[in-house]
Parts: C-alpha cells; sequence; structure tokens
C-alpha cells in the first residue's frame, strides 16, 4: 500500500464505532488504537491501526509526537451570518429587562434582522470569517451556517451567497441552510409572507443549490404548526431536507410533525417531554441539543441523557448567534454537554462527530477509518478524554482538514 502521508506518534486514536449515526447505548462505543498510525492519500483515510503493523510506504511521513488524535467535530447548528450585536440586550437582561421591554425599545433579534439585511455581502463576508476561523481552531472541520436574519427574499438569498463566498475563504467545510426564522410583525402580512417563502424563495433556493436544507422555527411567537407543514411540504417539492427549531420555550407539536417529514433534526428540545423523546427515538432524526442557549440564557437543558437513554441518536453543536448562544468552541459546547447534559466522554465525543455530521445528512466524517475524510485533531495531551475535560484555553493543538494542517 502506498500513502501521500503516513501519521505516527499517535498514543491513542479514537473514533466511533459502527456506521453513519450512533444511537442510544452504542454512542458510549469507541475504538481506541493505542500507539497508532493513521495513512492518508487525496485527503481521506486508507489505513489505521498499531504502527507496528504498518507495511505500506508513504511519501511523507508525519511523527504527532505522542498525542492523542479524535475526528475533527462537526458543528451542526449555526447562525454565522450577521450584522451588528446585541450587547445593549445582553446588559439589559442582566438587569433584570423583560425581553418584551427589550423589543419595545428596538433591540432583540429584529435588531439583528435590521442591520443584517442592510449589510452587503461582502461586509457578512468579512464579520463571519473570524468566526468560522475561531469554530475551526475550537475543533470544527464542518460547519452548519443557516440564513435567517433576512426577513425578505432578497436579504435571505445574500446571506445564503455570502456563505457561499465564505465557502470559499476558509479551511473549513461549510453546509448552507435556509432559515425561516420569524414571521412578519404584522400579523396580517404572516399569510403573504408564507406564500412568498413556498412559492418563491425555496424554490429558487431549490434550483440554485444555494442551501442544502430548509429549516423553521415552530413555536408560539414564530411558525405554528400549520405554517411549517407548508414549508415542509415546498421544501420536498424542492428536493430539499428539513430541519426545525423545536421545543424551546413552547412544545406545539413540532417535533411530531419534523418527524412526520422525515427531518434530519430536531433542534433546541428545551422542553420536550416524555412523549417527544419516545417520538424522536422511534425515528431516524437526529436531536440536536445545544448547551450554549441554556448556558447563556437559563433556560432548563435539554433533555438529552433521556434521549439516549430511550435510543436516540443526539448530537451538540453550539447555535453560535448574537442572542441567545454567543458561543464560539464546539469543544466548550461539547463539555458543557457533559455537565449540564449528563452525557458521558464517549457520548460527548460522538455527538459531536458522527452524530453531529448525520444531522446534515453526510456519511463521510465523524469517524477515523478507511473512506472516510481525514479530518482529525491532534490535542496536547496522550489521553483524548483531555478534550472534554478541558475549560478555557484549548486541549487541541493542531487540527488537520483533509489531512493537511490547518491550525494553528
Amino acid at each position: 500500500m502506498r500513502a501521500d502521508r503516513l501519521f505516527t506518534g499517535i498514543s491513542q486514536l479514537v473514533s466511533p464505532r459502527g456506521w453513519f449515526a450512533s444511537r442510544g447505548v452504542s454512542m458510549s462505543e469507541l475504538d481506541i488504537v493505542d500507539d497508532a498510525a493513521m495513512a492518508v492519500s487525496a485527503g481521506m483515510v486508507t489505513w489505521v491501526g498499531p504502527a507496528i503493523d504498518w507495511q505500506g510506504q508513504a511519501t511523507e511521513e508525519i511523527d504527532l509526537g505522542g498525542r492523542a488524535v479524535v475526528p475533527g467535530m462537526t458543528d451542526s447548528h449555526t447562525h454565522a451570518i450577521w450584522a451588528g450585536d446585541r450587547l445593549d440586550d445582553f446588559e439589559a437582561r442582566c438587569i433584570g429587562v423583560p425581553y418584551e421591554e427589550i423589543l419595545s425599545r428596538g433591540g432583540g433579534i429584529r435588531r439583528t434582522m435590521r442591520l443584517t439585511s442592510h449589510t452587503d455581502i461582502d461586509s457578512l463576508v468579512t464579520l463571519a470569517e473570524p468566526r468560522i476561523m475561531s469554530l475551526m481552531a475550537s475543533g470544527a472541520c464542518t460547519v452548519e451556517v443557516k440564513s435567517g436574519y433576512g426577513g425578505t427574499a432578497s436579504a435571505e438569498i445574500a446571506s445564503l451567497k455570502a456563505i457561499a463566498r465564505l465557502a470559499d475563504r476558509v479551511p473549513v467545510r461549510l453546509v448552507p441552510t435556509l432559515l425561516i426564522h420569524v414571521p412578519p410583525r404584522d400579523a396580517s402580512e404572516r399569510s403573504a409572507y408564507i406564500d412568498m417563502v413556498t412559492s418563491s424563495l425555496i424554490p429558487e433556493v431549490g434550483t440554485s443549490r444555494l442551501a442544502q436544507a430548509v429549516d423553521i422555527f415552530i413555536e408560539r411567537e414564530a411558525f405554528s404548526v400549520d405554517d411549517a407543514r407548508l414549508i415542509f411540504q415546498a421544501a420536498r417539492n424542492a428536493h430539499l431536507p428539513v430541519k426545525a427549531h423545536v421545543d424551546q420555550f413552547h412544545s406545539i407539536g413540532g417535533v411530531e410533525l419534523a418527524i412526520e417529514f422525515g427531518a434530519l433534526s430536531v433542534d433546541h428540545l428545551e422542553v420536550s417531554g416524555a412523549a417527544q423523546v419516545q417520538a424522536i427515538a422511534a425515528s431516524n432524526t437526529i436531536a440536536v441539543v445545544l448547551p450554549g442557549v441554556s448556558l447563556h440564557l437559563g433556560l432548563k437543558a435539554a433533555p438529552a441523557r433521556s434521549l439516549i437513554d430511550a435510543g436516540a441518536a443526539v448530537a451538540i453543536a453550539t447555535d453560535l448567534n448574537p442572542g441567545s448562544s454567543p458561543l464560539y468552541s464546539i469543544q466548550l459546547a461539547l463539555a458543557l454537554a457533559v455537565r449540564m447534559h449528563s452525557l458521558t466522554p464517549a457520548e460527548a465525543l460522538t455527538a459531536v462527530t458522527v452524530n453531529a455530521a448525520a444531522a446534515l445528512g453526510l456519511g463521510d466524517s465523524g469517524r477515523l477509518r478507511e473512506g472516510q475524510r481525514a479530518d482529525f485533531l491532534v490535542l496536547g495531551s496522550r489521553d483524548w478524554r483531555e478534550l472534554p475535560y478541558a475549560l478555557g484555553g484549548t486541549p487541541i493543538e493542531r487540527v488537520f482538514i483533509g489531512g493537511r494542517r490547518m491550525f494553528p
């Protein structure tokens, strides 16, 4: 066997077991190879095993110095395209100002929408690039980025075009999603808005392939289940898979509808109850939990432990956004999930690798084995458990994407 590169000096090579998403108890199953080596060609893993068993030849050999290696992480839920800030909102909330009053002052999500929709594409790219690079430094090799701060068809298309341009400027693989986020302020305009989304925006995105999925926020103060059904049907007609923000503040049937439409993922789930847990566990939909939101807003943590115990596939993401989760580290999201959601270290690693990739419909990353992308992290420790253990700083020494060092 010949390889472009052979990576040696790996104290532990750690990878989730099985194929595609891991569910329930299988989330704790890891393959750990001590004193390992890994061969890479054309950006893909071609061989892994004990270093002593390697019998091939490599054009280049790279000694990692006795470090642990884990798969590159996937951040499957971010809102990294935005303009402006929400610092006034943050300060007001810290002294007890109700969100309704913040909105009446011109703050909240509509402030972000107003500023984003009036910012040109190049500026949106410039603002978003350091956010993506921060996520990469924290171990994210694939990042989903949503639109959703536009409010009009043209502004949503502009955000998606910004994501496409951004993808050409960063080494991270970006996965764009069209998010139908907030209805018009005037309730009388809701029907016309949904008609625009279903008859124009989604078909245009489907034809242009500016997005790889359609997401919608199903909530009492956002879109109803009936609204979402229309959006999902339009996405199906445009051959786009669906996702959904559900059960963040109220459980109004969003989980059940998303499962009915075979959603890739249902995200948030902070108020999901036993019925929703069982429904997700009985489906192929990935449950995405967002510890940054619970931490920043003081919300109840999503029932990730109950989901895993019921047999569901759980993923972890940052939900990076300016309002509810200014979390720029997927490694910290992983570490918080262990503390806040009662995941074991092994389950948390699975949740940010193979399961997070599955939440985006991706089966080519999240494990370090033959035929997978050579996206991996070299830790500063011999023991992989430093990854979920560390809080602050970073346990990640180097980031490789496609077998090439991208950070630092």
